[in-house]
């Protein structure tokens, strides 16, 4: 196989100029106004008067902020699947399927050509990263191995297909690429993910592995799988000669220490992605948890709303030009496949302006709210850390929801569905971790700690501990189980939430209720 790192390091040599030198403000006014320049004849475009646009403050007085749904019932759905000239000049040949992570409700996104070359310049962006950081990598000297969803789509008619974004990054790579990347179409295209997991699984331990990329979860499903097969746990017994680790689509905090075992005596180093179905937002030009550098000049226009303003008549519009470092705000993209001011879903915290640096902070689903207690998917988060720490745990998975008052309680409570690494918590453990975690959030929020005050408004967290693979097997009875797929962590949905615990209450290895 020939190295192209070479090639790939001439490339990374220009790029890394070009952003030293990008001005963040100016970049973003002119791709916002190169968007609206192609779209102005589309009916969207026209119905937004696009064609007499001239400033960002103009774009956003004239176009409101919208949803999925906004799109879908007034621009998408009506012509489904043959979106043309709807809301981007064209056909769209790509509908990105994926579900809200907490209502599981489908969704068919736009992905037209543009944004499927913009997604493909993203990935090289974070190779040009990782050779800032590792001058001496040869990491096109052998396999990239991408743990996706099923690459298999859905022709949906009049020339669109649908399917895993993963499928259509997988039909739009470019051909240069095809060689440098695992597994192979014929093993990718497998639809049942265990089986699926094992062919590939054997197969990967004869190929040059350079990087693996998914998102945290699956990957550590994917490393046990290996473990199973060899009786080893380190990824440099799997893979020698592995160079780059990538990971997106959660917060890797609570993955942290698992993953650094895996990779003990490894050269491969970490390196954040932030991937969605509606554009490839940015890429860590630094270590994990320092922010990823947003990509300004890829046919993305990006806003920034700030979340206590989300649901307002009239919320604030933050771009580049305008926001601040260290606020939390609901993040809005304007996109090369016609999504216009568009509310992804996720929450983000920008940790530097020059160059803009992003962390993801939750969902604007992921708050939790059922009491007045107002909890942050971050602060969620950031409490069941602390407390597993507190506690000598460590968890693979959780997902928290609301118990409302009931003939046996009339107090409202959280529970918390754990699934902990190995045997699990013993009952004076599991009470540490519950102590712990409740005043973790006290701590972190006002609001819930007033509702805990005495025990009158809100009762303590009920904890139910877990046997591993309790979540892949709900996810895989919900048709949710593969690389694509997140486990959702704050679920408001109640239906969602007692299938869950319906599942939970089979796999108990303990439980706490005060």
């Amino acid at each position: 196989m020939l190295d192209a790192t070479p090639f790939l390091r001439l490339y990374a040599r220009w790029r890394l100029t070009r952003l030293s030198r990008m001005d963040p403000v100016e970049t973003q006014r002119r791709v916002l106004m190169s968007l609206l320049g192609k779209a102005k004849d589309t009916r969207f475009g026209r119905d937004h008067g696009f064609a007499d646009i001239r400033s960002v403050e103009a774009y956003q007085a004239a176009v409101p902020l919208r949803r999925y749904e906004d799109f879908w019932d007034r621009y998408w759905q009506p012509v489904f699947p043959l979106i043309e000239n709807a809301t981007w000049p064209g056909r769209i040949p790509y509908l990105a399927v994926t579900s809200g992570t907490s209502s599981g409700r489908t969704k068919y996104i736009p992905v037209s050509r543009e944004m499927a070359r913009a997604n493909s310049r993203a990935g090289i962006e974070m190779l040009v990263h990782h050779l800032a950081n590792r001058p001496e990598s040869r990491v096109l000297g052998g396999k990239n191995f991408m743990l996706g969803g099923a690459v298999d789509l859905k022709d949906e008619g009049h020339g669109v297909m649908s399917g895993d974004l993963s499928g259509i990054a997988r039909r739009e790579v470019p051909a240069w690429s095809r060689n440098y990347i695992f597994p192979d179409y014929e093993m990718a295209r497998e639809s049942d993910w265990e089986r699926k997991m094992e062919a590939i699984g054997r197969a990967s331990l004869s190929e040059p592995i350079r990087t693996i990329a998914g998102t945290p979860s699956w990957l550590l499903l994917f490393f046990e799988r290996l473990e199973a097969m060899t009786g080893k746990r380190r990824l440099v017994d799997f893979y020698p000669e592995l160079e780059l680790v990538s990971y997106g689509g959660l917060n890797f905090a609570p993955y942290a220490k698992v993953f650094g075992e895996w990779l003990e005596g490894s050269r491969a180093e970490l390196r954040e992605v932030y991937p969605a179905s509606e554009g490839f937002i940015a890429v860590a030009d630094r270590a994990p948890g320092q922010g990823m550098r947003m990509m300004l000049d890829n046919g993305l226009f990006f806003e920034f709303v700030p979340i206590e303003e989300l649901d307002s008549e009239h919320p604030t519009r933050h771009w580049i030009g305008s926001v601040e470092a260290g606020r939390e705000y609901a993040i809005a993209l304007t996109s090369n496949a016609g999504v216009w001011s568009y509310l992804v879903g996720d929450t983000v915290r920008l940790v530097d302006l020059a160059p803009p640096r992003v962390l993801v902070t939750g969902r604007t689903s992921y708050f939790l709210s059922a009491f007045g207690e107002h909890l942050t998917g971050e602060e969620i988060d950031t409490s069941v850390l602390e407390a597993a720490g507190e506690a000598a745990l460590e968890v693979n998975e959780y997902s928290v929801g609301a118990r409302f008052p009931d003939a046996d309680d009339a107090r409202g409570r959280h529970v918390f569905v754990v699934e902990f690494r190995g045997e699990g918590p013993d009952d004076s453990r599991l009470r540490a971790f519950a102590r712990a975690l409740d005043g973790s959030l006290s701590r972190l929020n006002e609001d819930y700690e007033a509702h805990r005050q005495g025990d009158v408004g809100m009762a303590a967290p009920e904890i139910l501990s877990v046997a591993p693979g309790t979540f892949a097997d709900w996810m895989r009875s919900r048709g949710k189980l593969g690389g694509q797929n997140k486990v959702p962590r704050v679920i408001n949905d109640p239906e969602l939430l007692s299938s869950l615990v319906r599942l939970a209450e089979t796999r108990l290895r303990g439980r706490l209720r005060a």
